[in-house]
């Protein structure tokens, strides 16, 4: 049998705003559209926490829950304290009757004119019956889609999350409605190129704030989370975990927000998808060919010679030799590679002769 306060995970004594803020908590944490990963499960946890906030916030229903529990809240009981009114001295049939089990516990059933049990909705003879968790929801937030003041980066991936067009299980989507969103826990996610190049996976430890259910503050929690950096992506690239940052007064969450930031390399520069470096030439090498080893990204080496003159400031374009495209991780810019000529800043008498002889 379902333990309704355990459910919402209050306490015996709580009142009215600390069921809604339960429910508003839980029902948004474990709708199924927002868990598509999880349907089966989620659906089952919702109807759960739905139930318990139906009964719990129904001062008779609860009572009738709290001296006889789920069974006899569902079986038909009266309110507590008050005689059945069959049982009482000089009535007649009433609206409860009596029902003695084999184990010797009595039930009671409604029988008055409505034919029906606590909640309004049962036939006859029948207690109290779960409603639809979907109107208890709708209920609760007034017909407009409480999601609406999530950020989504696009409409792909609402699409991906259960939200069409329209908003949750089709309710119009009204970005105005209700208060503003909580404000946007932002933090900067160092990568160095290498990363941005390869891509790799992070994780990242992070505390939030967290509100007690049982004495109602504020804890401090901590949670891993994993960022998964793709090849390709560029600084100012944003991943966003909604839901993951503070819990605020009205029970609602931040989201938390991690921004790359790209470390400087020590060879190389970015430009779009393309990658830039600079290598040194001695006068000698510019006029009689140079070969040079360059350390890759990937951490394979790339061969640069050229046998020819190199001219000041002339640069060789490598295809396919750059960063990958962040939408396009297979397709890779160029690696442009700059020669900077070093001059010497003197010649001897035999060095200037030797020139002097070769004309130039």
């Amino acid at each position: 049998m379902a333990d309704y306060y355990k459910v919402l995970g209050v306490s015996k004594d709580a009142d009215e705003n600390a069921l809604k803020k339960a429910y508003r908590k839980l029902a948004l944490k474990w709708h199924p559209d927002r868990n598509p990963d999880n349907k089966a499960g989620s659906e089952k946890r919702f109807k759960e926490i739905s139930e318990a906030y139906d009964v719990l916030s129904d001062k008779n229903k609860r009572a009738i829950y709290d001296q006889y529990g789920e069974e006899g809240l569902k079986s038909g009981a009266p309110p507590p304290g008050e005689m059945p009114f069959a049982a009482r001295p000089g009535a007649g049939a009433g609206p409860f009757e009596g029902m003695r089990t084999e184990d010797g516990r009595t039930f009671y059933f409604s029988t008055g004119p409505s034919g029906a049990g606590f909640g309004g909705a049962a036939p006859r003879g029948q207690g109290f019956r779960p409603r639809n968790a979907d109107d208890i929801f709708r209920e609760f937030f007034g017909g407009a889609d409480p999601f609406s003041a999530m950020e989504m980066e696009d409409e792909d991936l609402m699409s991906s999350r259960g939200f069409g067009a329209h908003g949750m299980r089709g309710m119009p989507r009204r970005r105005a409605a209700g208060p503003s969103a909580p404000a946007v826990l932002r933090r900067s996610l160092p990568c160095t190129m290498e990363e941005l190049y390869n891509g790799t996976t992070k994780k990242l430890r992070v505390s939030r704030k967290l509100t007690d259910a049982t004495t109602g503050k504020q804890v401090a929690v901590e949670k891993v989370l994993t960022v998964q950096i793709k090849p390709g992506w560029k600084a100012g690239t944003k991943i966003k975990f909604p839901g993951e940052g503070d819990e605020m007064p009205d029970g609602r969450y931040q989201d938390i927000e991690f921004i790359i930031d790209e470390a400087p390399h020590s060879m190389f520069t970015r430009d779009g998808d393309n990658l830039r470096m600079t290598i040194k030439l001695t006068l000698g090498e510019s006029l009689l060919g140079f070969s040079r080893r360059v350390a890759m990204l990937d951490g394979k080496e790339l061969v640069v010679t050229n046998k020819n003159v190199t001219q000041p400031d002339q640069e060789f374009r490598f295809a396919d030799r750059g960063m990958p495209n962040q939408k396009e991780p297979l397709k890779k810019g160029d690696l442009v590679i700059h020669c900077k000529v070093i001059f010497p800043s003197s010649l001897n008498d035999q060095q200037k002769e030797l020139i002097r002889q070769a004309h130039l």
